[in-house]
C-alpha cells in the first residue's frame, strides 16, 4: 500500500537511511531528516557516504534539516534516532507543533539510561496524543543488507490493531516482510539485550576463541536474557522468534554488527572509550549491559555472562579471567537457573 501523505524518517544514520531508501523504492515519498547541515547537503547530492558509503540515494527521498518541514502533513513518522536521543527527539516534535495524526514508529534497540525504560515507555510519556498510534520496529536487520534489497524479515509491535496493520502493510516490500507481534514488552526487550550477547561474542573473537566457546555463550546468554525479559513481563517465546533469536544470529555473526566490532576491540585490549571512538557509530549495547545488570540485579535475576562482560567493559576485567570465572560456576542442570526462578514465584 502506498500511503497517499509522505513517510518522514527522523535521522539519517545507516538504518534511517536505509528504511528511507525502502520506503521511497516502495513507491512512497519520503521526507528523511538530519541535523547536520552537511550530511543533508551530501543526501541531496545522491550519497550518504560516512552510514551507507556507496548506496545512491534517489530524488523520490527528499533531505532536510528542518524538522517541522520533515513531519508536516506525514502520515507515519519513523524515529531512526539512538534510544538515548529518542525522549528529546519527541519533545522536539511536539515543539515543532506535533505529529498531527501521523502513527509514530521508534525503530531503536535499547533501553533509556538512567530509567531503564523501553522506548515504546518512553514515547508513551513524550507523545501522549499518540495513544494507538505508537510502535516499534525490530528484529534481524542490518541497514547495509536491507539498502541492498537483501530478504530481511523484522518485527512490528504495538499500537491498536488497525494502525499496526496499515504500518505493516505499508512498510513492507518484496524483500522487507514485517510481522506483527503482540507482545510489545517481549519484543523490546529482546531486541535491547541481544546487544548484549554480541559485545560478548566479540570479545571472544577478540581473544581467539573458537565455535565452542561462542555455542555455548550464545545458548545460554539467550536462557539469561529470556530470564530478564520474562521477569520484566515478556513472553518466553517472543526470545525464540526474530525479535529475540533471529537478531542474536544476525547481530552476533556478522561484520556489520558495531556491538559485535566493540566486543572484538575490547577483546584485542582495547579501552571502552578507545573501542567506541573506533567503531565511530552509536554501540546501543555498552549503556544496555548497564542497565540490564542493573535490573537484573534490583529484581534477583541470575545473569552471569552479563555480570562479567559488564566487568570487562567498565571494571577493565582481563576476559579470560571472566571465562575462568563462568566456567568455574557450579556444576547444575540446564535450565535449572529458570526453574528455581519460577519456584520462588
Amino acid at each position: 500500500m502506498v500511503l497517499s501523505a509522505p513517510i518522514a524518517v527522523i535521522g539519517a544514520g545507516s538504518w534511517g537511511t536505509a528504511l528511507a531508501l525502502s520506503a521511497a523504492q516502495g513507491g512512497h515519498a519520503v521526507r528523511l531528516w538530519a541535523r547536520r547541515a552537511e550530511l543533508v547537503e551530501e543526501l541531496r547530492e545522491g550519497r550518504n557516504e560516512h552510514y551507507l558509503p556507496g548506496m545512491a540515494i534517489p530524488t523520490a527521498i527528499r533531505a532536510t534539516s528542518d524538522l517541522r518541514e520533515a513531519i508536516d502533513g506525514a502520515s507515519l513518522i519513523l524515529l531512526a534516532v539512538p534510544s538515548a536521543a529518542v525522549a528529546s527527539m519527541c519533545r522536539e516534535l511536539r515543539k515543532e507543533g506535533g505529529i498531527g495524526r501521523a502513527s509514530v514508529v521508534c525503530v531503536a534497540k535499547g533501553l533509556e539510561r538512567g530509567s531503564g525504560r523501553r522506548m515504546s515507555e518512553v514515547m508513551e510519556e513524550e507523545l501522549p496524543e499518540a495513544s494507538g498510534r505508537r510502535l516499534v520496529l525490530l528484529g534481524p536487520s542490518h541497514a547495509e543488507e536491507v539498502a541492498q534489497r537483501m530478504p530481511t524479515a523484522v518485527i512490528l509491535s504495538g499500537g491498536d490493531r488497525e494502525h499496526a496493520e496499515e504500518v505493516q502493510t505499508a512498510l513492507s516490500t518484496p524483500w522487507l516482510r514485517i510481522y506483527t507481534n503482540d507482545d510489545l514488552i517481549g519484543v523490546e526487550y529482546a531486541g535491547a539485550l541481544k546487544n548484549i550477547l554480541a559485545i560478548a561474542t566479540g570479545i571472544c573473537d577478540g581473544i581467539g576463541l573458537g565455535d565452542n566457546t561462542k555455542g555455548a555463550l550464545l545458548t545460554r546468554g539467550m536462557a539469561e536474557i529470556a530470564r530478564l525479559g520474562v521477569e520484566m513481563g515478556g513472553q518466553r517465546e517472543t526470545f525464540f522468534g526474530l525479535a529475540g533469536i533471529g537478531d542474536v544470529i544476525t547481530t552476533c555473526l556478522s561484520r556489520h554488527s558495531r556491538n559485535r566490532a566493540f566486543g572484538e576491540r575490547v577483546g584485542r585490549g582495547e579501552g571502552t572509550e578507545e573501542a567506541l571512538r573506533a567503531v565511530g557509530q552509536v554501540v546501543e549495547g555498552v549503556q544496555t549491559l548497564r542497565t540490564a545488570v542493573e535490573l537484573a540485579r534490583r529484581h534477583r535475576v541470575e545473569m552471569p555472562i552479563s555480570e562479567q562482560v559488564l566487568a570487562v567493559v567498565d571494571g577493565g576485567k582481563d576476559p579470560r579471567e571472566a571465562i575462568e570465572e563462568l566456567m568455574g560456576r557450579q556444576l547444575k542442570a540446564e535450565g535449572e537457573e529458570g526453574n528455581a526462578a519460577r519456584r520462588q514465584r
